[in-house]
């Protein structure tokens, strides 16, 4: 399911602010929304590239959450 972004948004915010239980909705919806271009992103890689999906967007996630602070 699609959020809006303002929704997004605010469920960042609430993590930041310290709402811990907007983690494990946050984390999840991230996830959802950036593996499926991080896969199409990798198969367009040179054959024999290292790098796998989970990496990158385990990657993307961390930049994500280090830029919101």
């Amino acid at each position: 399911m699609l959020r809006p972004s303002g929704e997004i948004t605010d469920m960042l915010k609430a993590w930041s602010d310290g709402n811990r239980e907007m983690a494990d909705q946050f984390v999840p919806l991230v996830y959802k929304r950036i593996a499926p271009p991080g896969h199409r992103y990798l198969n367009r890689e040179r054959p024999g590239h290292t790098l796998q999906t989970t990496a990158l967007v385990h990657e993307a996630y961390l930049r994500l959450i280090n830029r919101s602070r």
